[in-house]
């Protein structure tokens, strides 16, 4: 007789509360992801005898495309037919419910967006202090996947983007959800950008110095995309109106960010003299 004994998942998000004031794990994943993503870059500048004080501007450009990207693309991509009569809420930690004015903080944040907003923001930040825009994305590249990872960790604790449902002996019961044991798509993702950080870390190390600007980064786009395109078939549709696309959003989402990383690796591949 097997007996499988899957997970029971049913952590509280919240990790402190004092009145109104609440710190959700979300949140300190999403704060520690980037703060270790940051020490990474800055060895890797201080090793190349780069200017930290650069880099210190550039984390603060990345810092705010993260997050309005991020919050732009859920709202355009997952929710629009709600914001597009609420456009004030986009931009502010509140809902209205029944009349009431609820403080949520700003639930509801989207990777493809993210990315989106932090290539603008290195854009930016490139033409403001002149930098070369692809050399900057290549060492950015190294430390991305740490984000992405704790980012994922923040989703497991809040119980959210969870995997279909499956027997396998591993799954998450997400107790807040339902009684299903599922697949813990999070956790799947997590583990995915781990492997792909020592991944691009390798490659980086291996080849930062052979290939045109860009290349690094093309590995990287592809690889973190490609991967997240195929754990999309293992979780449930986070919109009902994803029900009738051939591919669910984050897929669709995915695509562009693929083909952009094959055309780099195409282009920049070349060796350097």
């Amino acid at each position: 007789m097997n007996i499988v004994a899957f997970v029971n998942w049913n952590p509280n998000p919240i990790l402190f509360q004092l009145g109104e004031i609440t710190l959700r794990w979300y949140s300190v994943l999403f704060i520690l992801g980037l703060s270790i993503g940051y020490h990474i870059v800055y060895r890797i500048y201080s090793k190349e005898n780069l200017s930290v004080e650069k880099l210190n501007n550039l984390a603060l450009y990345i810092s705010v495309g993260t997050i309005i990207g991020a919050r732009l693309g859920h709202c355009l991509f997952y929710e629009w037919a709600y914001y597009s009569h609420h456009i004030v809420e986009i931009f502010l930690p509140v809902r209205k419910v029944d009349g009431d004015i609820h403080f949520t903080g700003f639930q509801g944040l989207a990777s493809h967006g993210g990315a989106i907003g932090v290539s603008f923001a290195i854009f930016l930040y490139c033409l403001k202090f002149k930098d070369k825009y692809f050399f900057v994305l290549d060492r950015i590249a190294v430390a991305t996947p740490i984000v992405g990872a704790f980012i994922r960790l923040g989703n497991l604790m809040n119980s959210e983007i969870i995997g279909k449902a499956s027997d396998v002996s591993w799954a998450f019961i997400f107790e807040r959800i339902d009684n299903s044991p599922r697949h813990p798509a999070q956790l799947y993702e997590a583990i995915y950008y781990l492997l792909l950080f020592l991944l691009i870390k390798v490659f980086y190390k291996r080849f930062h110095r052979k290939r045109q600007d860009g290349f690094i980064f093309g590995i990287f786009i592809f690889s973190l995309f490609a991967g997240r395109f195929l754990i999309e078939f293992l979780k449930i549709t986070q919109e009902e109106f994803e029900e009738n696309l051939p591919l669910d959003m984050g897929q669709l989402l995915s695509i562009p960010f693929m083909c952009w990383g094959i055309y780099l690796m195409c282009t920049k591949g070349k060796y350097t003299s």
